[in-house]
């Protein structure tokens, strides 16, 4: 019988064994790999990260990642958390103009002047998606844990499912269809980032 697994890809761009040790805690089977097989292969495909957005293309591209992410996403759960969140936008003014993966529209820029940058510690979300597979059982105006200076500028409103006001009401999540998507960390958000795990467990489970 196959047995479902999520694929979190290991591209050097750090926070690897926290999100694989909590998606273990799921119930999850894990795989932390960088293979293309395995990659296709799986159930669902997790992309996590932090640092800088150039030097995490870049990586993604040694490794051949690029064209194969923009192929399963479109037929598998997939999440993105924090810096894997952001690379799945067009492009972010970070340093140089760097090039993303563009499988939505918009573009990732530093949050403005007026806040301490970086954005770190706990901080509320708005959720604008009450239907949200990612929120179920989670209440408005939850606290998650967030560490970044950039945010994205998401041009389409309606895959975002919650925002967080810093300064600017931040994009703090999308959702859309099979996609899910946060800047926050659930890994580090006790047990409400717990259940937000859960839940995408439970929805790879449900796909087939």
């Amino acid at each position: 019988m196959y047995e479902k697994y999520i694929a979190i890809i290991d591209y050097n761009a750090g926070n690897i064994k926290s999100v694989s040790n909590a998606l273990l805690k799921t119930g999850a089977l894990v795989k932390v790999t960088n293979s293309l097989k395995v990659i296709r292969n799986a159930s669902a495909i997790v992309l996590p990260g932090v640092g800088a957005f150039g030097n995490a293309i870049n990586n993604l591209k040694i490794f051949n990642l690029p064209d194969l992410i923009k192929r399963e996403i479109k037929r598998k759960p997939f999440l993105g958390i924090c810096l894997g969140f952001q690379l799945l936008f067009e492009y972010s003014t970070e340093k140089d103009r760097n090039e993303g993966l563009g499988i939505f529209k918009g573009y990732v820029e530093r949050i403005p002047e007026g806040v301490k940058i970086p954005h770190i510690g706990w901080n509320q979300i708005n959720i604008l998606k009450t239907d949200s597979k990612l929120f179920k059982n989670i209440e408005n105006n939850e606290n998650f844990y967030f560490v970044h200076s950039y945010y994205v500028k998401c041009e389409d409103a309606s895959i975002i499912s919650s925002t967080t006001n810093y300064g600017v009401n931040l994009t703090s999540s999308i959702e859309k269809d099979n996609i899910f998507a946060l800047q926050f960390h659930p890994e580090k958000s006790s047990l409400k980032g717990m259940t937000i795990l859960e839940n995408f467990w439970n929805y790879v489970q449900e796909e087939g």
